[in-house]
């Protein structure tokens, strides 16, 4: 099968990542596990904590101002704006909105993707069809995260493994014959609450028994979630690779998403590619949800394990169940 020609490209990227830095040895003071227990079943060392005045919008903002920098663009010049995000500041209104306003970018549509851990590559495909479509010229994809809001820091089989960030993206169209080669999406919702929050929501409104019970914090069953993602994101990565007409032994660098050493490992093993084709920081930051990805890619191009012609696999996992691929060329 011929690869397909790319319709739009990312031109820019850019992350934003808080200071604080919450390590394992941090851990151990307010719950019962140990440094080793963390690394060995997670990969993660630390993780980034935003402070309490750093909400979802104000970290995506940051990462956006970097890659518009980088790609020469105005805020004027942006005509969409998706975000990607399983912690919004509010429920209304959309992050993005709020996103738009610190940007100043006021000739351009703004709205939410909720998809979890998958929610960069799900806003990634939305934004493609915009701009393949003449609907938009310039976009910004944005994923940010403050997953330590919705984390219960007394439960040590979650506490462990969140932390916060942002990535974004400037997607434009493509002229040069690089750019988004396939997508592929899923989704299972008869099996969300593996991994959910109960409470806090219009099914399930915030009360006194929510907050007693501690429904606002995500609950995730490990063992059935590992399975599931391992499963899941090696049929993303198989479904990517035959639509862009290509096979493992065609990827230069394969961008997982950083929930957990052993799942990014199996998978890359399905996927049959080698480690040292894997791109991974979650040891540096944890599950960061949907923000792994872009700051993960803006992190390889920074290093440079992304030149001009390379082709790169990127799949995740999340909540939902949720999961995506997508195969672009560099």
């Amino acid at each position: 099968m011929k690869a397909p020609k790319p319709l739009v490209e990312i031109v820019a990227t850019g992350r934003w990542l808080p200071e604080r830095v919450l390590t394992n040895a941090d851990l151990e003071r307010m719950v019962d596990t140990s440094d080793e227990w963390i690394r060995e079943r997670t990969g993660i060392r630390e993780r980034r904590i935003a402070s309490a005045e750093i909400g979802a919008a104000d970290m995506g903002a940051e990462a956006a101002r970097i890659a518009m920098e980088r790609a020469g663009v105005q805020p004027g010049e942006v005509d969409l704006i998706v975000v990607a995000t399983a912690t919004p500041d509010r429920l209304l209104p959309a992050t993005a909105c709020e996103v738009q306003a610190r940007l100043g970018a006021s000739n351009a549509a703004a709205f939410d993707v909720s998809a979890a851990c998958s929610g960069f590559l799900y806003a990634l495909a939305v934004v493609e069809g915009y701009i393949a479509t003449g609907r938009a010229d310039i976009a910004l994809v944005v994923a940010t995260e403050k997953m330590s809001a919705i984390t219960d820091w007394t439960d040590r089989s979650t506490c462990v493994l969140f932390g916060d960030g942002a990535g974004a993206v400037v997607v434009r169209r493509s002229t040069n014959g690089r750019g988004i080669l396939s997508h592929y999406m899923r989704s299972d919702g008869t099996l969300a609450d593996l991994l959910w929050r109960p409470g806090g929501g219009a099914r399930v409104p915030f009360d006194q028994v929510v907050l007693d019970e501690r429904l606002h914090y995500v609950k995730m069953a490990g063992r059935e979630v590992f399975k599931a993602a391992v499963r899941s994101m090696a049929e993303a990565a198989d479904q990517a690779l035959l639509r862009a007409g290509l096979t493992s032994g065609d990827i230069d660098l394969f961008i997982p998403h950083q929930a957990n050493i052993r799942i990014i490992e199996a998978t890359a093993k399905y996927a049959n590619l080698p480690m040292e084709k894997v791109y991974v920081n979650v040891d540096r930051y944890g599950n960061m949800s949907s923000a792994t990805l872009p700051v993960a890619l803006d992190e390889a191009l920074e290093e440079g394990r992304l030149k001009p012609g390379s082709n790169v696999l990127m799949v995740a996992f999340g909540a939902g169940f949720t999961w995506a691929s997508t195969v672009l060329r560099w």
